[in-house]
């Protein structure tokens, strides 16, 4: 054993030598710039492992006025709808854990909620939180639907074409909530419905001169009929009731994309 020892020490002595001779070789300014790329290429490497685990858990809800965000946003954080909401001017957010899983057991990670007001000259604050957005919930008003088609088309357009959404391929979920009421549209006739409208404004802003297009990207396939389906981004339909507290389908999306 001592033999094999002395064997190894004389070899490590030897290699130590033939590195050490090596080095004093090399110009100096090469050995800088070598140590210089290795230290970088390292950060670089510990950067992304850490972008990478640090995923987010923002979940950014938008539409309409009038849609139903607030009590939904309410709802999913007190199991309350806040009787006496009214439209709001500034987002509400906060980070909890769903009211629905305050009664689980073990550790369940919280969930960044912000509720952005719909209304158009309040919009340009979406800017400011799509970039973090693990999902988008675009929520609808199911019942007053049809009268308010268009607008929520656009308004989805936009967002559909957005850079921060369209390069992140960030999940979309229209939520069209106050299903629970007899006269309210069902989610698969507002998809179809959205979609022949996304298509009309695909045709028209398409005949606009490209110094008046606002839109970074555009949506569908040329020539095709539009559909979801062909967005770079995942985009489904739910059914919600603000009201009664019936989020089941919502908060499945929320863990999907902010898992517990």
């Amino acid at each position: 054993m001592q033999q094999e020892l002395e064997v190894w020490k004389e070899q490590a002595s030897h290699m130590w030598n033939v590195a050490n001779d090596y080095l004093r070789e090399v110009p100096p300014n090469q050995l800088y710039a070598a140590a210089a790329i290795a230290l970088f290429t390292t950060l670089l490497l510990l950067l992304l492992r850490l972008l990478k685990r640090t995923k987010s858990n923002t979940i950014v809800l938008t539409g309409l006025s009038g849609s139903g965000k607030t009590v939904i946003f309410y709802q999913l954080r007190d199991g309350s709808t806040h009787q006496g909401t009214v439209t709001s001017m500034e987002p509400n957010e906060d980070t909890f854990i769903l009211h629905s899983e305050t009664t689980k057991k073990g550790k369940i990670k919280p969930v960044h909620i912000v509720d952005v007001p719909g209304h158009s000259r309040l919009r340009p604050k979406l800017d400011e939180y799509l970039p973090l957005a693990a999902g988008i919930v675009f929520v609808v008003d199911a019942l007053d639907f049809l009268p308010n088609c268009r607008a929520a088309s656009e308004y989805l357009y936009d967002l559909l074409t957005k850079g921060s959404v369209v390069r992140k391929k960030i999940p979309l979920l229209i939520l069209c909530n106050k299903t629970d009421k007899v006269t309210a549209h069902t989610k698969e006739f507002i998809r179809r419905q959205i979609e022949k409208e996304i298509d009309k404004l695909r045709v028209s802003r398409n005949a606009v001169s490209d110094a008046d297009v606002t839109n970074e990207f555009t949506l569908g396939v040329p020539d095709e009929p539009f559909s979801f389906t062909q967005c770079v981004n995942k985009v489904t339909t739910a059914d919600a009731s603000g009201l009664t507290g019936e989020l089941s389908q919502l908060e499945e999306f929320i863990r999907e994309h902010v898992k517990p």
